[in-house]
């Protein structure tokens, strides 16, 4: 297993010297390195991302701007020349921060957080039923439990859970095949609800956690049938 890494620092000694540690670490792949924040930012669109070797002093966008600039950031290592920038940085989240020169006992002691982070993740829990979807170009373990109901959008579909919702790229037709059937029901032709997190329903709707969802005519007797055996 290797996290997918780039690095965004705009001095090129800099970035050459952590390439080095990057590409001599058995749990790292450098997927791209880039001198600004505006490079990152557009080339995150492009790539699926573990880590990210920042750089917090960068001219125009810092490193702590491009952090607030991204919607689901991936795993963030800060490198730094002050050390006063060290408690800004977990506001943020990060993984761990380095202060430079970046000594190798240092930079493999932030390696081995970030790897333990990944498999805490991404750890398959057996016992709870799960799948992974593709979002952002990032792939993300969904426990089944945790969906509410599925939405259609187009050539996409929404997943609401009480985390967060998560569009992919899907029809409905071919997501509700990695469903069990026992759990979950097409109510709609634009609805999949979690069977279990129906609080109530009448002929027109159901209700999921406060929200009213468009039940199909021809699905209510399906739907009572259904509920009879959760």
């Amino acid at each position: 297993m290797k996290l997918k890494s780039i690095i965004v620092d705009d001095s090129s000694m800099q970035r050459m010297a952590v390439a080095k540690l990057v590409n001599n670490h058995p749990h790292l792949a450098l997927v791209a390195e880039y001198s600004n924040a505006i490079e990152a930012k557009n080339g995150l669109k492009n790539h699926e991302v573990d880590l990210i070797f920042l750089d917090v002093e960068m001219p125009i966008i810092s490193g702590f701007d491009l952090l607030e600039a991204l919607e689901n950031p991936p795993q963030v290592i800060l490198i730094t020349g002050k050390p006063d920038y060290a408690l800004k940085a977990f506001d943020y989240d990060v993984t761990d921060y380095l202060h430079k020169p970046i000594t190798l006992a240092r930079f493999e002691a932030s390696v081995k957080r970030a790897v333990s982070k990944y498999e805490q993740i991404n750890r398959v829990d057996e016992d709870e039923e799960h799948i992974f979807v593709k979002s952002n170009l990032k792939k993300r373990k969904v426990i089944l439990n945790d969906i509410k109901w599925i939405e259609a959008l187009g050539d996409y579909i929404k997943l609401v859970t009480d985390e967060a919702n998560i569009v992919i790229l899907s029809t409905m037709k071919s997501f509700e095949k990695q469903l069990p059937a026992e759990k979950f029901l097409r109510i709609h032709k634009s609805y999949i609800v979690n069977l279990e997190k129906i609080e109530k329903f009448n002929s027109k709707n159901v209700e999921v956690g406060g929200r009213q969802i468009p039940l199909s005519r021809n699905k209510k007797t399906e739907l009572a049938e259904a509920l009879a055996n959760v």
